[in-house]
């Protein structure tokens, strides 16, 4: 497929762009990246994803996709050769979905609640609470892994990707707060699910380095004070 037929508009700090980066790469699908620039949206984007006006959009033959998750989910129904990215049994494909919505809706407001915390009393509360939260994944990833590498078996899935997107946000939080999110002894699946997940050729080149993202995070604190 020639380059130009898949064009993915987004930004690479971003986790969500990271996840329809990832997907492509999963598939060995070509697509040409459009950088949309921070704090301002582009003629393109806002054509192609006029509801929301927000990255990710992927567009393919023309037709744009948003919403990180659905384009992974479209990406995977699309390019079906090789391994999918959703488990092939409808349970499984169906907590698969669960978990990934869990990691949106309920997860990631605690891993923000830490960065947003302010004061020792309310930066514990936040980390419990995020604490609470990385149980029930390692939970999940006993259940959906199967004893394997990956929630999603062998393979990286659907829930490797919506959770390990969020990995570089993890590390950069534990940069900037000083504390530790991944601990080997409370998430010993969890820990090194995260060292396999980072260090697979389809993700190791799109999550950007956490001294990168750090400078990313610090800007976009500093533009928020200076308004």
């Amino acid at each position: 497929m020639a380059p130009s037929d898949v064009k993915v508009l987004g930004a690479a700090p971003s986790p969500y762009v990271n996840r329809v980066q990832i997907a492509l790469n999963l598939k060995h699908v070509h697509y040409e990246f459009l950088e949309e620039t921070f704090g301002s949206k582009s003629e393109l984007l806002l054509k192609s994803n006029p509801v929301y006006k927000k990255i990710p959009v992927m567009i393919h033959g023309g037709k744009p996709t948003c919403e990180s998750l659905i384009i992974v989910q479209y990406i995977d129904e699309v390019w079906n050769d090789g391994p999918g990215i959703l488990p092939t049994d409808p349970y499984d494909r169906a907590m698969a979905r669960f978990w990934g919505a869990y990691v949106d809706d309920k997860w990631l407001p605690t891993l923000r609640g830490i960065w947003k915390a302010e004061g020792d009393e309310a930066k514990a509360a936040a980390l419990e609470q995020f604490m609470e939260g990385m149980m029930l994944l390692e939970d999940a990833f006993v259940k959906c892994g199967k004893g394997k590498d990956f929630f999603g078996g062998d393979t990286i899935g659907y829930l490797d990707i919506a959770l390990g997107s969020f990995l570089g946000s993890v590390r950069t939080i534990e940069n900037m707060a000083n504390i530790m999110l991944l601990d080997e002894t409370k998430t010993p699946g969890l820990f090194g699910w995260a060292e396999r997940f980072g260090s697979n050729a389809a993700v190791k080149d799109v999550i950007p380095e956490t001294e990168k993202l750090v400078e990313y995070a610090k800007m976009i604190v500093a533009r928020s004070k200076a308004q």
